[in-house]
């Protein structure tokens, strides 16, 4: 196995552990920075079990993927798709929500760099996945 491969591989069971761990937070109803992209933004409990179970299939998504990247390389392909649209949905949600207005203390900017921690994961994904296809 390539070092492009195997950064792939354990890239992907990295998203796995993460997501896995999104989810769990989330039905704990424990708002962990990093965990919780919006961990300071008020909630109710339906939207943080709805969240849980999603986080929970992107988990199972990546797992299965880590466990051989070439063999599913079309499900590679997919999550880094979805990892785009999902990029898209977080900054969406970044720029045309006033979270001011939900509390003034809020600083949006921390959910800006957590939205580049997630793009900077969904660009190693992706560059090597490229890599190890060649």
């Amino acid at each position: 196995m390539s070092i492009n491969q195997r950064i792939l591989k354990y890239s992907l069971l990295a998203g796995a552990v993460y997501f896995l761990s999104v989810s769990v937070v989330h039905m704990l109803g424990i708002k962990v920075p990093v965990l919780f992209i919006y961990f300071n933004v008020p909630s109710y409990a339906y939207q943080d079990r709805i969240i849980s179970f999603l986080a929970f299939g992107w988990s199972v998504f990546l797992f299965t993927a880590f466990t051989d990247p070439q063999k599913n390389s079309a499900l590679v392909k997919a999550i880094l798709v979805a990892g785009a649209g999902a990029l898209v949905g977080v900054s969406v949600i970044n720029a045309a929500t006033d979270f001011q207005s939900l509390d003034p203390a809020i600083n949006p900017m921390i959910f800006w760099l957590e939205a580049a921690g997630l793009f900077v994961y969904w660009l190693v994904l992706v560059v090597f996945h490229f890599r190890s296809s060649k």
